[in-house]
């Protein structure tokens, strides 16, 4: 906490890492109880580890800590003192900074303004000379850079994430939560953040709180863990003393060995997967201009034979995020041609369904569905003017729903039925809708970016199970990822993107992390 923020409500200033204890917290929605008597104890100067599958409590759990919810039972201290935290700005003023999955910059504020307006007490006149100097002092005290003058509509996802994880340690806060923090990050990234928040803790300026799935982070940088299961914590323990294994039986409440996906265990052998056959897409000479005007994506060629997963690695801003937009016609293309199976291929409706063209975006909520409308109307979009969805003119709505209770079932998609607003279900639950609706039918080429982005272990192993899938029936896969480790699990080949051109390519069953690493950051 900033040593000019005032005490809120009679809360003394504090400053240092906290003792946070839950004691019997229940969450009740209606008739949903979505935490049930959780207990947990988290030692100040500790970085602990939360982990649960999607839908466990483990969100509710945080905000509720945060402010963002009140508890409907239990009670949680702080420093050994129960504190009432009926909203985030009490939170804030206890030092608990927090976060998010989904991203909370201001859209049209540059880096310099968002850090700024995350103290919450902006002066009406700001001396911009002296502000500057200030951030710049604090940018270079971590080991992450980024303009200040650029906006979050010009940052990939990987900048954004820093940018989020920015805001809070600029604030010096006494206890950071922090939700999927590398996400989107490369596995050098995710260790360098990581490794700051430890030495952040143990430096005894902050306890650490964070939700993951990736147990090789629990494993490195936790000192310990609890698991929550079905909105009961079911497990707490030192990481000394576990192994990924008993921690993912205690997520699942079973034998882990067949759900545990180990990370960094080198590419699938592809047993069961056709030959490759004839490039089935194919991307020559393409030039795509970026936010700022200047060429994000600079006369890039790649071809994606049918049966075969590509994989595109990068470190975050390197012109992913507007090479996808280029492919799926959300970004224009400056110059260069695409072809699917030979033809033309401009990402207008109607050759999506010639040429049976499919996508799965970053951000599905943001990107891929409309949040007002339900599961259904979503899981229609893409065919609700064909048959059977429509007939004579006329929209069939029984149709609808009648196919989303069948997809809804077959994709194990957890939500209160067809008609919820998609945006009421978890972001695992929107990727698996996104995922019926898109894995519908026969498919060429699939484009997917960052596919599993905050998903728990379960859901990437389906996600990722689907997508080999689609490769063995003879489908061209895309698969644009900033997990160096998804690719090296999923990927028959890898090229590496940095600014904006490809400038490696090795076959998965030989790549070499190191070797992919040097040319991700622009070494040899």
């Amino acid at each position: 906490m900033n040593a000019d923020q005032a005490p809120i409500g009679g809360l003394p200033l504090s400053t240092g890492a906290l003792a946070l204890d839950t004691y019997d917290m229940g969450m009740r929605f209606g008739s949903f109880q979505a935490l049930q008597g959780v207990s947990m104890k988290v030692e100040p100067g500790t970085v602990h580890a939360l982990l649960g599958e999607n839908g466990a409590g483990k969100s509710t759990l945080v905000k509720c800590v945060a402010g963002f919810q009140r508890p409907t039972s239990g009670s949680i201290l702080i420093d050994g003192r129960e504190q009432a935290i009926p909203n985030p700005v009490v939170a804030r003023a206890l030092g608990i900074g927090m976060v998010y999955q989904h991203f909370t910059l201001a859209p049209g504020m540059t880096v310099a303004e968002n850090l700024l307006l995350a103290g919450g007490e902006t002066p009406s006149v700001i001396d911009w000379k002296r502000q500057r100097a200030v951030l710049g002092r604090f940018l270079a005290s971590t080991p992450f850079q980024l303009d200040l003058d650029a906006r979050p509509q010009e940052l990939a996802a990987g900048e954004k994430q820093k940018l989020e994880l920015l805001k809070q340690i600029y604030l010096k806060p006494r206890l950071l939560i922090l939700d999927e923090p590398t996400s989107v990050l490369t596995p050098q990234e995710a260790d360098e953040v990581l490794g700051h928040v430890r030495e952040f803790a143990r430096s005894g300026q902050c306890t650490v709180l964070i939700i993951t799935h990736k147990f090789r982070e629990v494993m490195a940088y936790a000192d310990n863990v609890t698991v929550l299961r079905r909105g009961q914590a079911v497990h707490h323990c030192a990481v000394a003393g576990t192994t990924p294994a008993l921690l993912a039986q205690a997520m699942v409440g079973g034998a882990a060995e067949s759900a545990e996906i180990p990370e960094g265990a080198g590419p699938v052998t592809r047993t069961d997967a056709p030959a490759i056959g004839a490039v089935s897409l194919a991307v020559q000479g393409l030039q795509v201009m970026g936010d700022r005007g200047t060429l994000a994506v600079q006369d890039l060629s790649l071809a994606v034979a049918s049966g075969e997963i590509l994989g595109v690695a990068g470190v975050s801003g390197n012109g992913q995020r507007e090479l996808v937009e280029a492919l799926v016609g959300q970004r224009p293309r400056s110059a260069g041609t695409v072809t699917v199976q030979g033809q033309p291929y401009a990402a207008r409706r109607e050759e999506n369904h010639r040429l049976k063209v499919r996508s799965l975006p970053e951000e599905p909520l943001r990107n891929a569905c409309v949040g007002d409308l339900s599961v259904a109307e979503n899981m229609a979009l893409r065919d609700f003017d064909r048959a059977p969805l429509c007939s004579g003119g006329r929209l069939r709505f029984g149709e609808w729903r009648s196919r989303a209770r069948e997809w809804i079932a077959g994709y194990g998609i957890k939500t209160q039925g067809e008609d919820a607003p998609i945006r009421s279900l978890s972001g695992g639950n929107v990727q698996r809708a996104v995922l019926a609706r898109e894995l519908h039918g026969d498919i060429n080429v699939l484009i997917a970016a960052n596919p599993v982005f905050g998903l728990d272990f379960a859901a990437v192993k389906d996600i990722h199970t689907r997508l080999r899938g689609v490769r063995n029936q003879g489908g061209a896969v895309l698969l644009i990822s900033e997990d160096l480790d998804e690719l090296l699990e999923l990927a028959d080949r890898i090229v590496v993107m940095s600014e904006g051109r490809i400038v490696f390519e090795t076959p998965g069953a030989t790549a070499d992390r190191q070797t992919i690493g040097a040319h991700m950051g622009g070494g040899h």
